[in-house]
């Protein structure tokens, strides 16, 4: 069984589940979901929680060993366990196979961690932990699911927030779910049931706006320039790696001048992408991309990121992440941008 996150509360009282498996990077979902999973499951009775963190070198046998043991201070016990990554090797698809035969309603198992990729869910082992429980895939909101979760949450705060606040702090903490949670708090205290005024709310707010590269490369694709230079401006502030960032916009712009080239030779939208692993959700970034994006826009754009990169390693006398900005433009806006020139101290 899979749901998401939405509908935890709902699925949480349709009946015991042996098998919880909460997985994804966006922390303030994580922490809310295995938060009510444990909180349901303590007041079904299940008072004592025991931890194990694996990985592709775990000795299963700890875990069979409790599993199978009688506790002194509790009959119903939750097991929660932790996987430092998605890679258990066979020894662990083996314990999962194991650990399966013998499910009962004393454990509640809850295993948790990052985001997982499309084969490791694909694998056997995690299949069969997902057909005897239930999976919460954990995935970043984009603007209008923010937007609705920021309403559910006022709601449930009892906060009145007009739509002005909601844009608000949809645009501030967009990327830093937990930053928004601590906000809504916040209000929660100082304002109890009354209103929230879009004056208020702006002397209160401090932009803690968290941005990573994945985030900033679907800005890029849907041709979001604006945001993407107050992206780029915030992850500076932020400290964000260049050489990282930079590897991955060259990574995605060398992609797109392959797609592109195979368009011009006629190629079928829908074998590329197949051929380029493009999930459906991404699709119609890469469609509006590929319209708007010509081959030459996409080889000037390489070719200026890899003067940036040049620059970046050999003179500190440059603001890369303005550069980086030029390459954004360059590729959209080819025609203004080709004669700009990347030679010029920042001060």
């Amino acid at each position: 069984m899979r749901i998401y996150h939405n509908q935890l509360d709902n699925t949480l009282n349709q009946g015991f589940k042996p098998i919880w498996l909460v997985f994804g990077d966006e922390l303030w979902q994580k922490n809310d979901a295995l938060e009510k999973i444990k909180l349901h499951a303590k007041k079904q009775g299940f008072d004592e929680i025991i931890r194990f963190s694996i990985d592709d070198k775990f000795d299963w046998d700890e875990l069979f060993q409790e599993y199978q043991s009688m506790s002194l201070f509790s009959s119903l016990r939750i097991i929660e366990i932790e996987f430092t990554s998605g890679k258990i090797g066979d020894n662990g698809a083996k314990g999962v196979a194991q650990l399966l035969t013998l499910l009962h309603q004393d454990i509640q198992l809850i295993f948790h961690g990052p985001k997982l990729d499309a084969a490791t869910q694909k694998r056997k082992w995690f299949k069969s932990l997902e057909a005897a429980g239930c999976f919460v895939p954990l995935y970043d909101m984009d603007a209008k699911q923010l937007k609705q979760w920021l309403n559910n949450q006022a709601r449930q705060l009892q906060l009145t927030l007009q739509p002005d606040v909601i844009n608000l702090m949809a645009e501030l903490f967009e990327g830093n779910l937990p930053a928004l949670g601590q906000e809504l708090q916040k209000l929660s205290i100082l304002f109890s049931q009354q209103a929230v005024s879009i004056e208020e709310a702006e002397q209160l707010f401090i932009k803690q706006a968290k941005f990573n590269s994945f985030q900033l490369i679907d800005t890029l694709l849907i041709g979001d320039l604006k945001k993407c230079l107050t992206m780029l401006d915030q992850m500076q502030h932020d400290g964000s790696a260049l050489g990282q960032l930079v590897w991955v916009v060259h990574k995605e712009i060398s992609q797109l001048y392959a797609m592109l080239e195979q368009i011009e030779q006629g190629n079928n939208i829908n074998d590329i992408f197949k051929q380029y692993r493009i999930w459906d959700k991404k699709k119609p970034l890469y469609q509006h991309a590929l319209k708007h994006i010509t081959l030459s826009h996409a080889e000037q754009a390489l070719a200026r990121l890899a003067q940036v990169d040049l620059l970046s390693k050999t003179s500190s006398d440059f603001n890369a992440f303005i550069l980086l900005s030029d390459v954004f433009i360059s590729l959209f806006h080819d025609t203004i941008s080709q004669n700009f020139s990347l030679d010029y101290e920042y001060n």
